[in-house]
């Protein structure tokens, strides 16, 4: 799969492309059922090229950044989740005022048409674009007819609950990492590299490897989860017991992250590692306990129950 990060990089010779155009942020069910009916289109009309076009950073943390969602996935971590789905190349717009600018029949002229050749467009039934949103899938049908493409807009269905970003994201805010998961189709999970923290969890018996989350990026609500944790460096994937916030029995600490006790481990050297955490299940709340004797008897508890949620065997 190809990932094109400015119109120049889009190759001159390139044919015509079935498209279809979104944040696509967590690449959930939705989203899946778009990429879908996307590459359906482009067997039925003979096209081998799939496109995505995508944006970044999303349009609102450039037109209204004091309104602008947590992301729920990066770009990096987008494409990886699309190339799953078949998609043979990834447009991704640098978002700007200027190209905000743009009027829908600009969007499409320089970009479906002009970068893109695009034979057909495949949508979200509720997609808009151009300047202040002015342009719909009856536009762009209508333009589409004068300019020798096809345009199909298709609900992004998921049974009683249309799956959406927002859904996912009301999910995690409220610790339901379960209904985020039956939203995404797989685990919701955050990705970086491990970073050396207070060793609190050492001392208490439970290391953990600790992952910054940045304020820009979602991240369940704070609390203890069970769930599964992956090095990238070797592929290795263990059960872990894992803390999401900022440790209010110690006062909290300023930066919120996620704290991952791999199951009965004290030998993994992670530090430096890029790893990837996954939610399976929340186990509780976060709590200020009184004192330490306190929290080491429910991180014993919490470290059973991740236990028994995952199927493991001490």
């Amino acid at each position: 799969m190809q990932t094109w990060r400015s119109f120049d990089d889009v190759p001159a010779d390139l044919g015509r492309t079935v498209v279809t155009i979104g944040n696509f942020d967590g690449v959930h069910l939705g989203h899946q059922h778009v990429l879908a009916q996307t590459r359906s289109t482009a067997d039925e009309l003979g096209v081998e090229t799939v496109v995505v076009v995508t944006f970044d950073p999303h349009p609102m943390a450039v037109l209204r950044p004091e309104h602008a969602p947590p992301i729920l996935s990066s770009v990096e971590t987008r494409a990886r989740f699309l190339e799953q789905t078949g998609v043979d190349a990834i447009l991704v717009i640098p978002f700007d005022r200027s190209i905000a600018g743009w009027s829908p029949e600009e969007f499409i002229d320089r970009v479906l048409v002009g970068t893109l050749h695009a034979r057909a467009v495949v949508v979200g039934a509720n997609f808009r674009f151009g300047n202040k949103a002015a342009g719909d899938v009856a536009l762009l049908r209508a333009a589409g007819a004068e300019r020798d493409f096809v345009v199909e807009g298709i609900a992004l269905d998921g049974g009683p609950q249309v799956w959406s970003s927002t859904y996912v994201r009301q999910c995690l805010a409220t610790g339901d990492v379960a209904g985020a998961a039956e939203a995404l189709g797989r685990p919701f999970s955050v990705r970086g590299v491990v970073v050396k923290g207070d060793q609190r969890g050492r001392e208490l018996g439970y290391p953990t490897a600790n992952v910054p989350t940045p304020v820009d990026e979602a991240a369940p609500a704070d609390g203890v989860y069970a769930g599964w944790l992956t090095r990238h460096d070797t592929g290795e994937r263990f059960p872990a017991a894992i803390s999401v916030g900022t440790n209010p029995t110690f006062d909290g600490d300023r930066e919120r992250r996620v704290e991952s006790y791999v199951l009965d481990r004290d030998d993994l050297e992670l530090y430096g590692v890029e790893v990837e955490v996954e939610f399976v299940e929340r186990l509780r709340g976060m709590v200020r306990f009184d004192g330490v004797e306190a929290l080491v008897e429910t991180m014993h508890d919490d470290v059973r129950r991740a236990r028994t949620l995952l199927g493991q065997q001490r």
